[in-house]
């Protein structure tokens, strides 16, 4: 088995575990992107499973997996709709963290300090596989997502976020979000690590997934708001893909 974890990478997060539920902390990106991520997931899982968002837990029997969960950000959300969730990181301090988080929300989730190489070698299976802003942090994305294609049943849904690579992506997510506004410790994003739409798709595809669709993440320095967008992919962004029933 071929592990793709990036021990300096687990540093980072490591050390910023405890931050992980205060909206105005080191997370705080995330806390404001939450929202529009969470859009794209439902909308995703409801239009594939062919499921009711306006019913009390749509996401019922289905297993959900979110590779990198960190807090539970995601995870929590995923149980309140009624999801089976697995939550997994590398970073081990992030598992106490979240647990206690869950415990104090009432929520049932199975949160493990381990990695998609070792759950796909376990044989674990999902129907929805959750890998939102961790590809630009591992070893090797290839290996990783072949990974995650391996966790998926036949049939099943695949989320990727990350980040864009070019000038703009450089000044909005290290320049502007780490060096001026220091929403994030210098270091965070290593910007050689980021990948193109197309750099991604291709990856995916060669893991043997089928992407589906792709969308833009957009902040708006007025509003101060995160919105999905059908063409502005140029810094963050948002991919679905399915792995083939045959």
């Amino acid at each position: 088995m071929t592990l793709t974890v990036d021990p300096s990478e687990v540093a980072k997060f490591e050390a910023m575990a405890a931050e992980w539920w205060d909206p105005n902390g080191k997370f705080k990106p995330l806390h404001m992107m939450n929202p529009v991520r969470l859009e794209y997931i439902t909308t995703q899982i409801a239009g594939e499973f062919d499921r009711d968002l306006a019913t009390p837990r749509p996401f019922e029997g289905l297993r959900i997996l979110d590779i990198g969960c960190g807090g539970g950000l995601l995870c929590e959300p995923m149980a309140r709709l009624g999801a089976e969730i697995v939550g997994v990181d590398a970073a081990e301090r992030n598992i106490p963290v979240a647990q206690t988080h869950a415990e104090q929300s009432g929520l049932e989730i199975d949160y493990r300090f381990s990695t998609a190489e070792a759950l796909a070698e376990a044989g674990e299976q999902f129907d929805v596989v959750l890998n939102m802003e961790v590809v630009e942090h591992v070893a090797d994305p290839q290996v990783y997502l072949n990974a995650c294609h391996d966790l998926l049943k036949p049939g099943g849904l695949h989320l990727c976020s990350t980040i864009n690579r070019n000038a703009k992506s450089f000044a909005m997510a290290i320049v502007g979000a780490e060096w001026v506004m220091r929403w994030l410790p210098k270091g965070t994003h290593d910007w050689a690590k980021f990948i193109t739409p197309d750099e991604l798709y291709g990856l995916m595809r060669k893991a043997g997934l089928e992407p589906v669709d792709r969308k833009g993440y957009v902040f708006n320095p007025v509003s101060w708001r995160w919105s999905i967008s059908d063409r502005d992919l140029s810094v963050n962004y948002v991919t679905a893909a399915l792995k083939p029933k045959g």
